[in-house]
């Protein structure tokens, strides 16, 4: 019965990243002096453990409604892209993916309804392993549904989808994780807690950008990427009020709205502190 709920709930998997992520922030933080448990904490573990079932529920959904357009397809055609070396249809499915993903993701910040579910996750103050859990269900089944539906709708074989699944899942623990990583000449193709980090600061220059999830080549070739060299941020959260607890973060898009939202005014205005400082003032880089 305690297995049963662990599974449930995916208390084994946050007990391994708990383990993995949480002495690799203490050997290399992008920002030493963050306390483990930081400001929310509390919530952002409530949003680990139940946030999942409500997103595998609406993902269930997707996926069938892709699994049935998926019979319109031509069989050749879907013999041929499931028939190809997996390696080969992993680097397709991954580049399918983001792309999806970045749409979705930059949908989110340009049309305001959308941009009051997301603000949920870029409410976020302090990232680290946990931080990245803080996500509105809606976010996650729609984001994810644009990312994944056509790579189940195009025919890829079960083994290419789940190994990007995997990646997928980690690589998001990853891009929140409070490290110094930036992977150097490789910065623009692998996706880092760096690139990442830079999309949650809350400082003018770095709204509206870093929309990829793996691949910040994306962002290089629509104009939105933000990745400064010598700089990291260190300023995150948004100046919008919202609700500090599980629950009303949820029904927050649905509450009425205090303030007119313009579409081209999506993201959080600039706050007068400074949001950046010289990595020369912190620890050695770990590009």
């Amino acid at each position: 019965m305690l297995a049963y709920i662990a599974d449930l709930f995916n208390l084994k998997n946050l007990l391994i990243t708990l383990l993995i992520f949480l002495p690799l922030e203490r050997l290399l933080p992008m920002h030493p002096a963050q306390k483990i448990f930081r400001k929310s904490w509390k919530n952002d573990l409530v949003y680990a453990v139940f946030n999942g079932l409500i997103i595998q529920a609406g993902l269930v959904v997707v996926i069938l409604g892709a699994l049935l357009v998926r019979q319109r397809v031509p069989q050749l055609f879907r013999a041929a892209l499931s028939g190809q070396p997996l390696s080969l249809q992993f680097v397709e499915v991954l580049v399918i993916a983001d792309l999806g993903f970045y749409a979705a993701h930059r949908m989110f910040h340009r049309i305001p309804f959308l941009w009051r579910i997301h603000q949920i996750h870029h409410s976020i103050e302090h990232l680290d392993w946990l931080a990245g859990t803080r996500v509105h269900p809606a976010d996650q089944i729609i984001t994810k549904g644009v990312s994944l539906a056509p790579i189940f709708i195009l025919g890829y074989s079960p083994e290419a989808v789940a190994a990007f699944g995997l990646l997928y899942q980690w690589q998001s623990i990853f891009l929140h994780s409070n490290l110094r990583i930036g992977f150097g000449p490789l910065r623009l193709l692998v996706a880092s807690p760096k690139f990442h980090h830079w999309h949650h600061c809350n400082e003018h220059a770095a709204h509206d950008k870093n929309f990829a999830g793996q691949l910040p080549l994306l962002d290089v070739l629509f104009g939105t990427l933000h990745l400064p060299a010598g700089m990291v941020p260190q300023s995150y959260g948004i100046d919008q009020k919202i609700p500090q607890s599980f629950i009303p973060q949820l029904l927050h898009p649905l509450m009425p709205q205090q303030l007119k939202w313009a579409p081209m005014a999506m993201s959080p205005p600039m706050r007068t502190s400074a949001a950046m400082i010289p990595e020369s003032r912190t620890r050695p880089d770990m590009a």
